[in-house]
């Protein structure tokens, strides 16, 4: 059996990156993780929004940003204005509020089929890790490196990481439709 640690590591990398792609779609609740991709310039230096402000939820639909220093209120404001999170901030020159609005089922309709569609890209990112790693496997069989056994069992187990890990992102999809759907 040859080491499939860096197959596992990459396809664990996958479902992570499905994983935060999910927390970042906005389910009609308040979630901070919305804000994670939008950066400001504080100083001429790009900065994510939380390393300038603290961020809360004191309420399931609202987010509060309050900047440790006020004058960047503007800059914030500019940047969730530009960014594709479809909040528009109200800002009353101390903080700034974004007000997350109820879902309608037909909003709520489209954002499953996109979750869907990341999935599915998730999917086959792991299948094409499974394409690398088996071919990488046959290539060690063809140079001898490894026997016809080791590469039957080294196949057995890239298989059953594969399944495993698409199960993962299963999983992780219907519990994100779940919550998208029950709001």
């Amino acid at each position: 059996m040859s080491d499939l640690s860096n197959v596992e590591e990459k396809m664990q990398k996958t479902v992570s990156v499905f994983s935060e792609q999910l927390s970042e779609v906005r389910a009609g609740r308040a979630n901070p993780a919305i804000l994670n991709k939008i950066n400001i310039s504080y100083y001429g230096v790009t900065t994510p929004i939380n390393q300038v402000a603290g961020i809360s939820v004191p309420e399931a639909r609202l987010i509060v940003i309050q900047p440790w220093d006020i004058s960047m209120l503007k800059e914030i404001e500019k940047a969730i204005l530009a960014s594709d999170i479809g909040i528009n901030p109200n800002n009353d020159g101390k903080v700034i509020r974004l007000n997350f609005p109820e879902l309608t089922e037909e909003k709520r309709k489209d954002l499953v089929k996109e979750i869907k569609k990341t999935a599915e890209d998730a999917r086959v990112a792991v299948r094409s890790v499974r394409r690398e790693g088996m071919d990488k496997i046959k290539n060690l069989n063809k140079e001898s490196v490894i026997t016809e056994d080791e590469l039957r069992a080294d196949e057995d187990a890239i298989q059953k990481l594969t399944d495993k890990y698409i199960a993962e992102v299963d999983k992780l999809l219907e519990n994100k439709e779940k919550e998208v759907m029950s709001i």
